[in-house]
Formats: C-alpha cells, structure tokens, sequence
C-alpha cells in the first residue's frame, strides 16, 4: 500500500463542501481541515504508485475550489498501535 499526504490550498469559504469532495473521492481515506499555510489535509491511499497520478492530478487538483497542492510520499508507516503490537510480541 502506498501512502501520500496532500496539503491543499483551498477556497477559503468553502473548505466544508471541498474536503467532502476530496474525501469522496476513491482512493481518498482522510480528509482534515488544519492550522497553517494549508487549508486541508488529505491521505491518499493506493496499491500502485501510477494510481497517485489518478487520484492527485486526476481528480483532487480538478475539484472546483482547490487552488494547489503538495504531495508528499510516504517511505515507512509509524503509529502507536505497530509499537505497542511489535513490543508486545512474545508477552502472552
């Protein structure tokens, strides 16, 4: 599985109806609206790398309001919920 995070540069008075476009969107998991230089915050799951350019160009960048996107490829997942699996191997 192949992880990118988007950042998106959004229309400002209508993030709502933009985020629930893109987290429609297949491909899309998430979709947060976030502080910052970036108005939303998007993960964009895919089996395939040529699938990214599907979701990302193909259809994020074309949803009326969004006005530019960074995307950022995923190397390695870390999460609580794989340390606490990995160190709890063996303690049953």
């Amino acid at each position: 599985m192949i992880t990118a995070i988007v950042l998106i540069k959004a229309s400002v008075n209508r993030i709502p109806e933009i985020a629930e476009t893109i987290a429609a969107l297949n491909g899309v998991s998430e979709v947060y609206s976030v502080t910052g230089t970036y108005d939303l915050v998007a993960l964009v799951r895919v089996k395939e790398h040529e699938e990214l350019a599907d979701v990302i160009p193909g259809q994020v960048n074309k949803v009326p309001g969004v006005e530019a996107t960074e995307t950022h490829i995923a190397f390695r997942t870390y999460s609580r919920h794989d340390l606490d699996a990995a160190f709890a191997i063996g303690l049953d």
